[in-house]
């Protein structure tokens, strides 16, 4: 470079790396709580579980409602649950979920309350915390 030359020295373009962190957890969990405004009859834990899977069939077909749904409680008279399904299956089962508007010729609805990779986390809720 000839002396008294205004060239500042290349500097390499700095290079960006996107990385996308997954869950490594084998199971996502879903706190959810079935609707039902007219009121009747309550569904039982297998009334409700059957619920889930005809949600699944109803909007994903066979492979759907293939996918693996554990109720792990229910709770009759809040009509909650806690619902267990494999990571890779959770947007299909809460798309399901979402999306059902019928429970034996009776309007309803799911609401998932909370869902998390980690079961723990759904044992409470610090918006129902009581101080």
């Amino acid at each position: 470079r000839p002396a008294g030359s205004m060239e500042t020295p290349e500097v390499p373009a700095a290079t960006y790396e996107r990385r996308v962190v997954r869950s490594g957890a084998e199971h996502h969990y879903l706190r959810v709580r079935l609707e039902l405004p007219d009121g009747g009859a309550r569904p039982s834990v297998a009334q409700f579980k059957q619920l889930v899977v005809s949600a699944l069939r109803e909007l994903h077909g066979e492979v759907g409602a293939a996918l693996p749904v554990d109720v792990l409680t229910y709770e009759e008279k809040t009509l909650s649950a806690i619902l267990r399904v494999i990571s890779s299956g959770l947007v299909k089962l809460w798309s399901a979920l979402t999306l059902l508007g019928f429970y034996q010729n009776r309007r309803c609805a799911f609401r998932v309350l909370q869902t998390s990779p980690f079961l723990l986390a759904l044992s409470g809720n610090s918006r129902e915390l009581v101080l």
